[in-house]
């Protein structure tokens, strides 16, 4: 059992107060005491102690409690007073037949009784005072100025009529009057409730949560914490969610009493409006919403201060607890609490209320049939979403689509609610984006698809397909099934895989079954659906799945934006017409002739191609725009997977940088469990490179060990996730597993038609690591073909580092191809491959001036200076991106040859120490490499980890040691 204290806990003050009130009234000095305060401080609990007191001091003790059953009852409370002393008082009372006391009856016997013994008049919850009552007790506080008789009093909130001997009123110079408001306990009080009720101190996370979900309040506190120890726990940081839940029915509990004792139909009315809009509305128009009543306001107010259920703010009456909220309203049948939210739905907007608030009101209430109430919601949409809710922002367009709407409406409201749904519920989306496919004349369907295909959704491509061909019945399951490999001696088709980022590729097989689509409103989008069709053929990943109807051929001649952009990856998968492939892409990104809105995912194909062009600032523009534009749309997944593509353009221009920033606002737009399986593998590789670029092997190795569900093991992005975990052994100096890491991701890029070099150079890295392995002939073989095929290409820093990778491998000519791959990756725009090819051509530059025992780095023709450090320096001080010539005093000094202990070093930490011996503080190191100060500071304090040194000076005392060596 609890403590009989409990409810008297940090009442040390009001107790104090009313002990000297009983020893004065044994003094025969009168007064007046009034303990208010909110619902279960403990009002009444103080009233038992001090009678209890005041009977122990030998005094007459009359008791009385006001309810709101009574408090219509004439003379009620003073029945209850005076039947103890007088049972035959009662029947004259509400007869009025007792005119003693100057019309107030038994007012002058108790009077009289009282000069003989000091008497204690108690009454709880004076706010329910009936009025004859209250009449009575103001007459008898005037006349206790010449009799031995107090009074105290509980109250509630505020009462209905306030009465005269409240402190501010004229009695209070007459007789001494005082009022004690009880404030909730604080933290060192509800640590001894819990010591109390549970028997045991309580951890100071559980008792910080306890004070915070009771409000130090002392009744909703005890019943708590004695449900809580009835059910056998301890007050234990592990059990305070549990708590909460807990807190919540017991207030819960709390306002389900206090509403069943407010009888007033005028108070209830008001309460329910207050729960729906005391937020957005005034008080006075809160109680024109309750309806029409002749209660006026300050008695409304007073009632609802008086039931315990509301506070103040701001001078008015206010629900704070939400619990409270749905208690008052879950008693309402469903249509008459609609109706009210729809009634003051209807008041908030002519008053001009906040858009948002009148949405949440829209949310709860029935159809208002108004256009405004739809403009309202799309608005609360925009709003919600601004500010980082997005379920709230979904729930108002969906409560948009039960007005009513024309369909063009309705279809913009039903893709718009797709888009954001695309995020948290994206089977929801897949739903509503297949009605819009089934809809012909909305202009969206292209759209839908596009949206459909950035979720991963392949059905919705089959499924326009069949409806173009007048087929109904549902899409199949998209689940991919094991797909047969092809054997060497089968011909591997000339098809792009999936674009990373884009989510989507598109397979151009030949084939005699291709029909052109059947006849559409729209030429245009005909076009439109012809591309993505394609992109969601090649997404089915099961070739022996029977079509209804064979995938139609790309138009021969097309001036749509779509097309453009499929047939510019196409070119760039192949890895030939690079003239071509950028040509198209920049039709692809242009403005649609027809006027239409751009889709997403052809564009994305046209940025990927650009990327692989070396036209990445064309690039970074371009994203810029079309992020612009899908913030402007409200569509995450879009914004998410452009940052993506642009996060793989800084990877690789040697930006890790920024690219983790991209990356990290990716993840914030489309958190990893909202992605689709098929597209994990491409996010995961590059998370993995960025942190490997940044020095974060450790990071980079916990990431790349992540479990993918099965889907995502047989999509067409598997191959960037085996590359990506190549890159990671490569570091890890493993190279076995870097080739045979390297070589899968070669298997997997073939096999979906991927033959440019520019997409991943798993040839290169796969030759560089069989040849550490000492398999040469392969690693000769690998090099020459990915030379071939960048030759082929064309790109700059394609070729460049097929050149590099060619210079690992070969045992003659080494410094020929070196110097070939630099003076190539200076016209690039990726500073990571120059930078090491620099490295690379140092070192055996050095090599070969050893063995020749004659240093001649400074011939003339000679493409890469002796000094790194004045190389880098004059490179990054043009305006152009191009390499500026190197001082003549530089091109005498001999190149520095990379230390062998720095072999366990990564590419990025390797950069960082090279250009640490030249002299270079960390401000010019992060102006060369294009990173920030943070970033030199982090990959030279890995470099100083592992090579188990303090600072520069013992940096450049090794350098210097391997180079005399």
């Amino acid at each position: 059992m609890p403590s009989p204290e409990f409810p008297l806990l940090e009442r040390d003050r009001e107790q104090a107060v009313l002990s000297a009130m009983i020893g004065e009234l044994g003094s025969a000095r009168p007064s007046v005491v009034t303990v208010t305060g909110e619902p279960g401080l403990g009002q009444n609990a103080l009233l038992h102690w001090a009678t209890a007191r005041a009977e122990q001091a030998g005094l007459r003790v009359l008791t009385a409690r006001a309810t709101p059953a009574e408090d219509q009852l004439r003379y009620g409370v003073v029945a209850q007073l005076l039947t103890g002393e007088d049972r035959d008082l009662a029947p004259r009372l509400f007869l009025a037949q007792d005119q003693s006391g100057g019309g107030l009856p038994g007012l002058g016997g108790l009077l009289t009784a009282a000069r003989d013994r000091p008497t204690l008049l108690v009454v709880q919850d004076v706010q329910w005072l009936d009025v004859a009552s209250l009449r009575w007790l103001e007459a008898l506080v005037r006349r206790l100025p010449r009799v031995p008789l107090a009074l105290l009093a509980s109250s509630t909130g505020a009462a209905i009529t306030r009465p005269e001997w409240s402190v501010g009123t004229s009695l209070t110079s007459v007789v001494s009057t005082i009022e004690l408001a009880l404030p909730p306990l604080t933290a060192s009080g509800t640590a001894d409730a819990v010591r109390a009720v549970c028997g045991t101190p309580g951890d100071a996370a559980f008792t910080a949560a306890v004070a915070d979900a009771t409000r130090g309040n002392p009744a909703v506190l005890h019943d708590a914490l004695e449900r809580f120890t009835r059910e056998g726990h301890q007050p234990r940081a592990e059990y305070v969610e549990h708590l909460r839940a807990l807190t919540t029915e017991v207030v819960g509990d709390h306002a389900a009493k206090a509403l069943s004792e407010l009888r007033d139909p005028a108070a209830v009315a008001a309460l329910r409006a207050l729960a729906v809009c005391g937020d957005l509305l005034d008080f006075p128009l809160v109680c024109g919403l309750a309806g029409p009543h002749a209660v006026p306001e300050a008695r409304l107010r007073a009632a609802l201060q008086a039931s315990g259920l509301t506070t103040l703010k701001d001078g008015a009456p206010y629900i704070r607890d939400s619990v409270v909220r749905a208690r008052v309203l879950e008693e309402m049948p469903a249509a008459d609490r609609a109706d009210l939210y729809a009634r003051a739905a209807r008041l908030a907007q002519r008053v001009a209320a906040d858009d948002q608030g009148i949405a949440d009101l829209l949310l709860l209430a029935r159809p208002v049939g108004a256009p405004w109430a739809v403009d309202t919601l799309r608005r609360g949409f925009t709003a919600a979403l601004r500010g980082g809710h997005r379920e709230r922002a979904a729930g108002y367009l969906a409560r948009a689509l039960d007005e009513p709407l024309d369909a063009e409406t309705r279809a913009r409201v039903e893709f718009q609610l797709a888009s954001v749904e695309m995020v948290s519920v994206p089977a929801a989306a897949e739903r509503r984006l297949h009605g819009l496919i089934r809809t012909p004349g909305t202009g969206l369907r292209s759209r839908a698809v596009d949206l459909c295909l950035l979720g991963g959704d392949t059905r919705s491509a089959r499924l326009a397909l069949a409806e173009n061909a007048g087929l109904s019945g549902p899409a199949g399951d998209d689940v991919p099934r094991e797909r047969p490999h092809r054997g060497r001696a089968d011909p591997e088709p000339l098809t792009p895989p999936r674009a990373p980022g884009t989510h989507a590729a598109a397979h151009c097989p030949s084939t005699t079954r291709a029909e052109a689509l059947p006849e559409s409103p729209s030429l245009a989008e005909q076009h439109e659906m012809t591309a993505l069709l394609r992109i969601g053929h090649s997404l089915r990943h099961d070739e022996t799945e029977l079509d209804i109807l064979p995938a139609p051929a790309l138009p021969d001649h097309s001036h749509s934006p779509a097309v453009a952009g499929l047939r510019a990856w196409q070119h760039a998968v192949a890895g030939a017409h690079i003239d071509e492939a950028r040509r198209l892409a920049r039709a692809a990104l242009a403005p649609d002739p027809d006027g239409r809105p751009p889709l997403v995912v052809p564009r994305l194909f046209a940025c990927r191609t650009l990327l692989l062009t070396d036209d990445g600032d064309e690039v970074e523009t371009r994203i810029a725009e079309m992020l612009s534009e899908a913030h402007r749309e409200r569509s995450s997944i879009a914004v998410a997977h452009l940052l993506c593509v642009r996060a793989d353009l800084h990877i690789r221009h040697g930006r890790p940088d920024a690219a983790g920033r991209d990356l990290a606002a990716a993840e914030a737009e489309l958190p990893p469990a909202s992605r689709h399986p098929l597209y994990l593998p491409y996010w995961i590789a590059l998370n993995v490179v960025a942190d490997l670029q940044r020095g974060r092997i450790d990071r980079a190795a916990e990431t790349a060990a992540r479990p993918v569900p099965r889907l995502a093991q047989e999509c067409a992005t598997t191959g960037y996730l085996l590359f990506a975990q190549g890159v990671l052994a490569r570091v890890r100096d493993d190279p076995y597993q870097a080739r045979e890491y390297f070589r899968a991701a070669g298997r997997w890029l073939l096999r979906f038609g991927c033959h440019n070099p520019a997409e991943l150079p798993w040839r290169s890295l796969a030759a560089e690591a069989g040849h550490t392995l000492g398999d040469s002939e392969e690693a000769l073989r690998l090099a020459r073909e990915e030379l071939s095929l960048a030759r082929r290409w064309g790109a700059s820093s394609t070729l460049g580092r097929a050149e590099l990778g060619l210079a690992m491998v070969v045992a003659d000519q080494r410094v020929e191809h070196l110097r070939a791959a630099v003076a190539t990756l200076s016209e690039a725009p990726a500073r990571t491959d120059y930078t090491r090819a620099v490295l690379e051509l140092a070192s055996a530059e050095r090599d070969e001036a050893d063995r020749r025992s004659v240093v001649s780095l400074s011939t003339a023709g000679s493409i890469l200076p002796g000094d790194l450090a004045a190389t880098l320096l004059a490179d990054t001080a043009g305006h152009d991106g191009r390499p500026r010539p190197t001082p003549p005093a530089a091109a005498a000094r001999p190149a520095p040859q990379v230390p062998a202990a720095w072999r366990g070093l990564s590419d990025a930490e390797r950069e960082a120490a090279v250009l640490v011996t030249r002299g270079l503080g960390n401000r010019e190191i992060a102006t060369i490499l294009s990173v920030t100060t943070r970033t030199v500071e982090l990959r030279l304090s890995g470099v100083y980890r592992k090579l188990r040194i303090r600072g520069r000076e013992e940096l450049r005392a090794l350098a210097q040691g391997s180079e005399g060596s």
